[in-house]
């Protein structure tokens, strides 16, 4: 295909254009692209998160939660434009299940509603549903093999929004221009659409996508699948590609697993993440059993050929537990390293249940100072520079849910959020000095005290899986089972602003967004509430 002539002439400009460094986070401006943001998952914004004072608007994403008891639902991330289009993942009680309402993010006035024929795989704890906004510059594949490097300047050329959801039988909805009530729109199957449209039904009953979407800065979409029964496509459990121009492949999970029988499809919920350059997906693979064992894996993000496994272990010996429950997903850190949170083994009081945020370089050759909370949780990324008491030579700390949990073995109650440093170690506070953890280098403690747990400084637990870092004002904002959610101001360690927005309830973690005007959203108790100033 030839190169349209304003690329060669972008190109001619200056050599510097093929030697710039800019990111594609820088490209995708201020949009929250789906699950921690982008798709390494860092839920850093570089937008400035407005004051906790007053709740904007509100919307339901449960039309089919259970009125009380503990709301055991992952919901999927709220997906935010540049033109502050909120697209929010909505479960509706009533099969299929699932559609997407998109608001005005300002107003909170409703727009449109994409429908979905989407169903959930074989599960305990339900799934979350998860789109993912696809960012991609015009001619920018062609950039790419001109210049032969995975990041250039982006902001030269135009950018084209893309909503990607899940659909039936594996299939991917698309839907351009999500600012607007209509739209060009279609159904993809990464298989063949052609072999899908002959043989729905079956297809239909045999594969269910069981990740949330990751896309990347060319338009691209990856996501995991699980398949049940035969099928036309002869598919197996694993990972599939969408293509910016609607080619699909799939590997599947025992191949990127290095051949491993016992290996049953891509770990519940695990949304993949991509390195910094585009070049490599990583993903957890699992032998399906709820409280089971995998790996982390890598594969090459055009081809989806293998590249390297680990297996996931826990740090005192043997397998950790990989757990259908669990929604966490691998975040790459700025220097390419790769964290991803387990349970323990023997799950899971030998813990205290909070299992570990494991650590390894980009090849998955090296495993790394893991840190000591990492069920249900994703890494969010803090730059150094923003928790001014730091005195430690790392370019970014990682921030985890450091919850010590009442009800299984030694834990007391006192849950906190936990700044860390990925590259100096400490005694692990539960066991002591026979597993070696990444440093605290801040933590606070919940705000409201929970008498119902026995113990005399037992607090209500925080409530998030990836929670949105504020770049600008060096604050992250964190959800808690109390109903509140706060922000959490690194200089001072404190929780300087908190606005109340339910009465609080014990639920799955939740994710925690910026949008491009500084709004805040938060989900508790099935409702995600919008506030700021």
């Amino acid at each position: 295909m030839a190169v349209p002539f304003y690329i060669l002439c972008l190109l001619a400009v200056s050599g510097a254009f093929a030697q710039a460094q800019t990111s594609f986070m820088e490209s995708i401006g201020e949009r929250w692209t789906g699950y921690g943001r982008d798709a390494q998952h860092t839920g850093l914004s570089p937008a400035a998160a407005q004051a906790l004072n007053n709740i904007h608007w509100s919307t339901p994403v449960d039309l089919g939660a259970v009125a009380s008891g503990p709301l055991l639902v992952h919901y999927g991330s709220p997906v935010i434009t540049q033109n502050n289009t909120v697209l929010v993942p909505v479960r509706t009680g009533a099969a299929p299940g699932f559609e997407i309402l998109a608001f005005n993010g300002a107003t909170g006035t409703w727009l449109y509603t994409l429908t979905t024929d989407y169903l959930l795989p074989a599960h305990d704890w339900v799934p979350p549903y998860g789109p993912a906004l696809s960012v991609s510059a015009e001619g920018w594949g062609a950039v790419r093999r001109v210049t032969g490097r995975a990041q250039v300047v982006a902001r030269a050329l135009p950018l084209k929004e893309r909503l990607y959801y899940p659909g039936a039988g594996g299939t991917v909805y698309y839907r351009d221009g999500p600012d607007s009530s209509t739209g060009p729109s279609g159904q993809i199957a990464f298989y063949g659409s052609s072999l899908y449209a002959a043989n729905k039904q079956a297809f239909d009953g045999a594969v269910q996508i069981s990740t949330p979407i990751v896309a990347d800065e060319t338009g691209n979409v990856y996501f995991g699948f699980t398949v049940t029964q035969p099928n036309p496509a002869n598919l197996l459990s694993g990972i599939a590609r969408i293509g910016a121009d609607g080619t699909g492949a799939w590997v599947s999970a025992q191949a990127v697993a290095g051949g491993d029988l016992s290996i049953a499809g891509v770990a519940l919920n695990c949304t993949p993440a991509l390195s910094n350059d585009g070049s490599t997906l990583y993903v957890a693979v699992s032998n399906g059993d709820e409280f089971g064992t995998g790996y982390l894996v890598s594969a090459n993000s055009q081809t989806l050929a293998p590249i390297a496994h680990v297996a996931l272990l826990d740090p005192r010996g043997g397998l950790a537990t990989v757990s259908s429950d669990s929604s966490a997903s691998p975040t790459v850190g700025p220097d390419g390293d790769v964290y991803y949170g387990v349970l323990e083994g023997n799950c899971c009081s030998s813990h205290n249940d909070r299992g570990w945020m494991l650590h390894f370089n980009a090849g998955l050759t090296q495993t790394k100072i893991p840190g000591s909370f990492g069920w249900d949780a994703s890494a969010s990324v803090v730059p150094a520079k923003l928790v001014p008491s730091y005195t430690g030579t790392s370019s970014y700390l990682i921030l985890t849910k450091y919850n010590n949990y009442v009800d299984t073995g030694t834990g007391d109650g006192v849950n906190k959020v936990a700044v860390l440093d990925p590259a100096v170690a400490m005694a692990d506070p539960v066991v002591g000095s026979a597993v070696q953890v990444m440093k605290e280098v801040i933590t606070i403690v919940g705000q409201t005290p929970d008498p119902s747990a026995g113990f005399p400084n037992a607090v209500r637990e925080w409530c998030i899986n990836t929670a949105a870092v504020d770049s600008v004002t060096g604050s992250a904002v964190v959800n808690s089972e109390d109903g509140v959610v706060y922000r959490w101001n690194f200089a001072t360690n404190s929780l300087t602003q908190r606005k109340t927005l339910t009465a609080g309830r014990g639920e799955s973690y939740t994710p925690t967004a910026i949008g491009v005007d500084g709004t805040v959203y938060a989900i508790n108790d099935g409702i995600l509430f919008a506030i700021g100033n």
